[in-house]
């Protein structure tokens, strides 16, 4: 019977080759989007897959309140430590305190190069459960070992056996290799540590770490958890979170809460938002997640609209089929084995589809997805998949087909009756709506975008480069360095400061000053800088002047944005002083000798962050920033700069990054949503544009000879074009009535997240409108003319 039923359907389709193309490619269309769709949310959701025992891993956090407005982070002080382990060790089979993940330079023989990475203790490599290709798991045994990841290993060593070879780190120190681990996949937390070193070498190269022992209010560090069998996140998580606030007096008064930030929630649900979760990366798995279910929706439509569209053309059949016995099951079932064999053809096509946009799907997203050609669940999953989707595109024409009277039709008194139509009516009204809607998100999204990167970003970032100085051998020679740089005529100007200048990695409490406000708890972005970080960067000063090698005093000056100029609630600034409150061993006064314009140091959608600048005493730098000359192009500065670098620092490799480049950065997430979506709302379109094509088309043939009839009777070809369009015309209409209202809501509330937003304007709206409506105008008009220019004399012959 199965056999009977597919064989009937093959010949259905090959009789209407035309509507089975445009019904198998909408389907297509829209299978291939959500299987893309969905290759990328089982990406996301596999996030951290790599580590076993990720369930029972943790990073600890801590919130801070700073008036009334709580902060949460990752920083913690290093005296938590031995706190957590002397008092609540029994929560725990291992705790680990960590660096930040920072670029250091390795060297062997005449190979180096920059390579990101941690200092940890000891049980790292059992908490990370990373796979040990040759050495030993415990390689952190020894304070100077040092762990590689395998590709590091490779680039490093070659062929050469890496385990017992001497590496120098950053030109400061030898370490010897002890293992050698397999890369951690992309697609997870710790990708991006290609080395480990012992965190007792940090304490022995760092006297800042050593010092911090018993420092509460220094969060300079990280600490990673794992669970003791039996225990519980929450409960554990409830038992500390007080432990810093019960233990330091000094800190209380910010209420800092201790918590455990499961591993699971890392990557899709790390945003916070005083002191509360507010989610993450988990809205883009929602929102293209809902963007693949509505455009499969749209093919769907397009299937259920074309089939019963051509229900006369198939009454006479179900009439004859009915007659000599056939139940409505098998109808029911015969028309299901049709929709089942399109959509089979449709998951082929856009299998094909897939593979052939994956690439390039890839470069978009940032992904690293590969087609699961091995993966059995996935190959179930599609079975589900097409089996599903063939019910929802089949299951209405099955159930209307089969409903028809055998002698109304046989009998020719059949008649579609005067609401037949009404359904496919709101099918199109459905398809229209959910399109509109996605040209309007994908409008704003692209506004807020462009807005942000329209915003001033305060200083000039063309031309900029910023030279990483993670090594000792950089110390006491910034003066030479930029004599050398300026000299070589590369360069029009440098600086060094403490942080990127895309970014903040230090903020300072602790001062007083003239007119604070009783209990104000400051809490400032502090910089460390050399006297000509606002010349190298086109820093403009609004008020005062600028650090100068003039004047010896300026040791202890600083300079504060506008931003912070009004948070301290200084009218006049220039002159006041930034005083240490630490009543036993203060630091020397700070006066504000000027104020700079805002820079935005982190992201464009936030408002600037107070800053201060501070007169970098010690020249202990981690960046130089460097004008290129805009007078030589900039390779043939950069040729230049890298000379004079590697005579100076033959041991180091030279690095650099352009500021604006990395400034770009920062909307790269945003553009990939926005790139993405506007790729998903053409493919939207274009299948809803197919089944109005095909609806076109089946309106003109049932209509071929009133048209013949108008046109013999004088109606021109915009008569007939009037004909046939109003009517789509009407469904698109109300479709933008419908949209427009529900994307205003929607987009409105997704513009909450954005401090620094764009407005909607009443323009987007209309744009989406006239575009739903040329779209609707050009689809339909190219039926609608060809009808309108045939012969009437062939649609008026008598059959």
């Amino acid at each position: 019977m199965l056999k009977n039923y597919l064989k009937i359907a093959w010949r259905n389709l090959k009789k209407n080759k035309g509507y089975s193309a445009i019904n198998i490619g909408g389907l297509a269309l829209g299978m291939a989007v959500t299987l893309l769709i969905g290759l990328w949310v089982q990406d996301e959701l596999s996030h951290n897959s790599y580590f076993a025992n990720k369930d029972k891993i943790a990073q600890v956090y801590q919130s801070q309140t700073f008036n009334n407005q709580t902060g949460t982070g990752p920083a913690i002080p290093r005296p938590l430590e031995k706190a957590l382990r002397d008092g609540y060790g029994d929560n725990f089979k291992h705790l680990i305190m960590s660096s930040w993940t920072n670029n250091l330079y390795l060297k062997y023989k005449e190979t180096s190069f920059s390579r990101p990475g941690n200092y940890m203790q000891r049980e790292a490599p059992e908490l990370l459960d990373l796979q040990i290709i040759k050495g030993e798991k415990d390689g952190l045994r020894e304070v100077n070992s040092i762990m590689l990841s395998e590709s590091t290993a490779n680039a490093l060593f070659g062929k050469e056996d890496p385990i017992g070879k001497v590496v120098k780190v950053s030109n400061e120190y030898d370490l010897m290799v002890t293992s050698v681990y397999k890369d951690i996949p992309v697609n997870n937390t710790f990708n991006d540590t290609e080395f480990i070193i012992p965190w007792e070498q940090y304490l022995a190269s760092r006297e800042w770490v050593r010092n911090a022992e018993d420092n509460w209010g220094n969060n300079s560090f990280q600490m990673f958890v794992e669970l003791a069998e039996n225990r519980d996140m929450e409960k554990a998580s409830q038992t500390i979170r007080n432990v810093k606030k019960d233990l330091n007096e000094d800190t209380a008064e910010f209420n800092p809460q201790i918590f455990l930030f499961p591993m699971e929630e890392w990557y899709l649900r790390g945003s916070f938002e005083n002191g509360k979760q507010v989610g993450g990366r988990i809205k883009y798995v929602w929102l293209f997640g809902i963007i693949g279910a509505f455009v499969l929706l749209l093919a769907c439509i397009n299937f259920m609209n074309l089939s019963t569209a051509r229900s006369e053309k198939r009454a006479k059949e179900v009439g004859i089929r009915k007659s000599i016995g056939s139940q409505r099951r098998q109808l029911i079932n015969q028309f299901l084995s049709e929709s089942f064999l399109v959509v089979l053809f449709a998951f082929l096509v856009a299998v094909v589809i897939v593979l052939l946009s994956l690439n390039g799907f890839n470069d978009l997203s940032k992904k690293e997805i590969f087609f699961p050609w091995a993966n059995v669940f996935f190959w179930l999953a599609s079975l589900g998949f097409i089996l599903f989707t063939a019910l929802i595109a089949g299951s209405y024409p099955a159930l209307y087909l089969s409903s028809f009277r055998p002698v109304d039709v046989l009998k020719g008194t059949f008649k579609a009756g005067k609401y037949a139509g009404l359904p496919r009516k709101i099918l199109v009204v459905l398809q229209f709506t959910v399109s509109v809607a996605f040209i309007i998100g994908t409008v704003i999204v692209m506004q807020q975008i462009n807005h942000a990167k329209n915003r001033p970003i305060g200083y000039d970032n063309e031309g900029l480069i910023q030279i990483p100085t993670f090594s000792q051998d950089f110390n006491g020679k910034y003066d030479l360095m930029r004599s050398e740089f300026i000299g070589s005529g590369a360069v029009s100007e440098m600086s060094s400061s403490s942080s990127p200048t895309t970014q903040i990695w230090s903020n300072r409490g602790g001062f007083t000053w003239e007119g604070k406000p009783e209990g104000f708890q400051e809490d400032l972005a502090w910089t460390e800088v050399s006297s000509e970080y606002a010349k190298s960067l086109n820093l403009k000063i609004v008020e005062g002047r600028d650090f100068s090698r003039d004047f010896a005093s300026d040791s202890l000056a600083v300079l504060i944005n506008e931003t912070a100029k009004d948070y301290l609630g200084m009218e006049n600034p220039v002159g006041k002083y930034l005083k240490d409150d630490d009543e036993e061993d203060p630091n020397p006064p700070l006066k504000i000798i000027g104020v700079v314009q805002d820079m935005i140091t982190q992201s464009p959608y936030e408002p600037v962050k107070q800053g201060v600048y501070v007169y970098d005493r010690y020249d202990n730098s981690s960046y130089y920033n460097l004008r290129l000359n805009p007078n030589q192009s900039a390779s043939q500065n950069i040729a230049v700069v890298e000379s004079v670098f590697k005579e100076h620092f033959p041991d180091i490799p030279f690095q650099y990054d352009y500021v604006d480049s990395e400034y770009g950065e920062k909307f790269a997430a945003e553009e990939r949503v926005g790139t993405l979506s506007g790729i998903f709302t053409a493919l939207a379109i274009l299948i809803s544009c197919l089944g109005l094509f095909g609806l076109t088309s089946f309106v003109a043939e049932q209509r071929t000879k009133e048209i013949g009839v108008r046109k013999v009777l004088g109606a021109s070809v915009f008569n007939v074009w009037n004909m046939l369009s109003k009517d789509f015309l009407k469904l698109v209409i109300i479709s933008c009535f419908i949209a427009i209202p529900i994307s205003y809501y929607i987009m409105n509330g997704w513009l909450q997240d954005y401090p620094y937003r764009v407005i909607m304007e009443w323009w987007i709206f209309a744009l989406a409108f006239i575009g739903a409506m040329a779209i609707t105008i050009l689809t339909v008009s190219f039926q609608a003319i060809k009808a309108a220019n045939a012969n009437p004399v062939n649609s008026l012959r008598t059959e």
